[in-house]
């Protein structure tokens, strides 16, 4: 007899429990791991070796240096952003490798220094952000760190604007809707 009441769904998004899945850079990450394990799948049987398995580690570290980082303080998630930037130097060298060993195209070392460019320069932007928020530009107040808002308009790479702590600007680090 009596109809509910429609529920109103909030429109914009909340943050997760884990903050490194607030971070656009960490899905970036995800999907490089996805494409370091389908184009090495393709290697001969005989190029499955020791070679591929380094090269996945190294793709997957880049994703957990992020999210362990995430849960330290801010001089430590910085140290850990560090060690994300070091995996995604071997992943070039392995990218490289791969291309000599004739196991990827022109086409596929490209894409793969692509998506690693994008994340260094991410990663690097956080790491400026983490640093700016603490006063300095050494990162060792080692404060914790928060994220406040999302703007739905911003089209600035398609990034998010939001605000650290201290209301610097993070729209490069957060996720897109």
């Amino acid at each position: 007899m009596f109809s509910q009441p429609e529920r109103v769904e909030k429109s914009e998004k909340v943050g997760t429990f884990f903050r490194f899945e607030d971070l656009r850079i960490y899905h970036k990450s995800l999907d490089y791991i996805n494409w370091v394990q389908e184009v090495t799948s393709m290697f001969p049987d005989h190029d499955k070796s020791e070679f591929v398995l380094r090269f996945n580690d190294s793709a997957r570290n880049i994703a957990l240096f992020i999210a362990e980082g995430s849960a330290r303080n801010k001089s430590q998630f910085v140290f850990y952003l560090k060690m994300a930037k070091s995996a995604i130097r071997e992943c070039i060298v392995f990218t490289m490798l791969a291309r000599k060993q004739n196991n990827i195209s022109d086409m596929y070392e490209e894409d793969s220094r692509n998506q690693l460019m994008e994340m260094t320069k991410m990663i690097g932007a956080l790491i400026s952000s983490l640093q700016r928020s603490n006063g300095n530009t050494n990162g060792n107040s080692g404060g914790n760190y928060t994220y406040h808002g999302k703007g739905e308009n911003s089209r600035r790479n398609s990034f998010h604007e939001g605000n650290d702590i201290n209301g610097n600007d993070l729209d490069d680090v957060l996720e897109d809707d």
